[in-house]
């Protein structure tokens, strides 16, 4: 299992993923899930990863081997996010013609999905969820996040949090706050953290930070959310019988 959240805002984009693998409970690894496709002053573009880790790795090296060719059908060479959101599916459904049929006589099948967002010159940030199936939905002013793997327990926080109009300083606190959640609630969901904080027009990636086990902010901010939900909880009224 994993946890990745993609957020539209005004000032922005941000990305966060956690780096947890398992196959079976006792067999956990981490990897990084988090890509970036990056030529300051033309494209910025960041992939968060979950599913089958072999189909998600096959996926990202395919992307890799073509961006590495060359421009033409590859990130480099998108015109657009919707165009880069493309290639991601063609990737994907390429890799799972190769896979698929061996993978599901095995009993495992192909899983894998991505959050692809970014921004290339010339027009605004985007924001797009792709299944594994290949096809996608982009967010909007009414959905300004998108998750994938175990969304459940860090829903709830952003769903209190964030609109468009958030500021890049509390969405980064608030998707940091939300994993906290999950890796209290889920062992599958685990550390380290990779976010991403992407200003609009910049295009450049300026604020990436990895978060690993006993980092300090990250205590703290857990800390703080934990003592601060248990004295409002201590605050709300009684119930009268």
């Amino acid at each position: 299992m994993t946890y990745c959240v993609g957020i539209m805002l005004e000032e922005g984009l941000i990305f966060a993923s956690d780096s947890r693998t398992h196959a079976g409970v006792d067999n956990f690894a981490s990897f990084c899930k988090m890509n970036v496709f990056e030529r300051a002053g033309d494209r910025v573009i960041v992939l968060l990863s979950s599913g089958n880790l072999a189909g998600t790795q096959a996926v990202i090296s395919l992307l890799r081997q073509r961006a590495s060719r060359g421009r033409e059908c590859s990130l480099w060479g998108a015109e657009s996010m919707f165009d880069a959101a493309l290639l991601v599916s063609d990737a994907m459904r390429e890799v799972d013609r190769r896979d698929g049929q061996h993978l599901t006589d095995s009993d495992a099948g192909f899983n894998a999905s991505f959050i692809v967002g970014g921004q290339i010159a010339g027009e605004l940030p985007r924001l797009f969820r792709i299944y594994a199936e290949g096809n996608f939905i982009e967010a909007g002013d009414q959905t300004p996040y998108l998750q994938t793997g175990e969304t459940k327990y860090g829903k709830p926080i952003i769903d209190w949090v964030i609109n468009g109009s958030t500021s890049i300083s509390d969405a980064a606190k608030c998707v940091l706050v939300s994993f906290e959640s999950t890796m209290r609630s889920n062992l599958s969901v685990g550390m380290p953290i990779d976010l991403i904080c992407y200003a609009r027009d910049s295009l450049d990636v300026r604020m990436r930070r990895r978060f690993k086990p006993g980092d300090a902010y990250f205590t703290e901010l857990g800390r703080q959310w934990g003592e601060g939900t248990r004295e409002v909880f201590r605050r709300l009224p009684d119930l009268e019988w």
